[in-house]
């Protein structure tokens, strides 16, 4: 049985004991919301206040290698599985994650953020108890207004 990709991302943020997670209904048609979500290279820029760039190559193969590009230059390859409703990008250091599934006329949507190294956790929890939640809730509030302006 394969687990809708919301279920999947919450068992995935709790694995990870990730920093920053957040799920809302959003009043926006689920095509909608996921056209942004799905738009890595177009719309993660806008999406991630710390991200200049988020090259992924064209193409519709199940993982596809990806390279992320900070303000000051600073790159990340990152390894990408993006799926209807289901986006998954693992870095040597980060996880990041996305999901989506219709829920009644709106959209119910979901993020995640973690590091993978162990020696990492402590600044993990640190950043989940002070910031995670609030910046979960800004990304999902930044892909409502973007999906709502299509």
């Amino acid at each position: 049985m394969n687990a809708d990709p919301l279920v999947r991302l919450r068992v995935l943020a709790a694995g990870l004991h990730a920093a920053l997670y957040a799920e809302e209904h959003i009043a926006l048609p689920y095509e909608r919301v996921w056209a942004v979500a799905s738009d890595l290279s177009g719309e993660l820029p806008h999406l991630i206040p710390f991200l200049r760039e988020f090259r992924v190559p064209p193409g519709d193969a199940d993982r596809v290698p990806a390279l992320a590009v900070g303000p000051s230059g600073v790159r990340a390859p990152f390894e990408v599985r993006l799926a209807p409703g289901w986006c998954l990008m693992q870095s040597r250091l980060i996880v990041g994650g996305m999901a989506a599934v219709p829920e009644g006329d709106g959209t119910r949507f979901a993020v995640l953020g973690a590091t993978r190294p162990a020696p990492l956790r402590p600044a993990q929890w640190l950043y989940g108890r002070v910031l995670g939640e609030r910046r979960g809730r800004a990304f999902v509030h930044r892909v409502t207004e973007r999906a709502a302006s299509r």
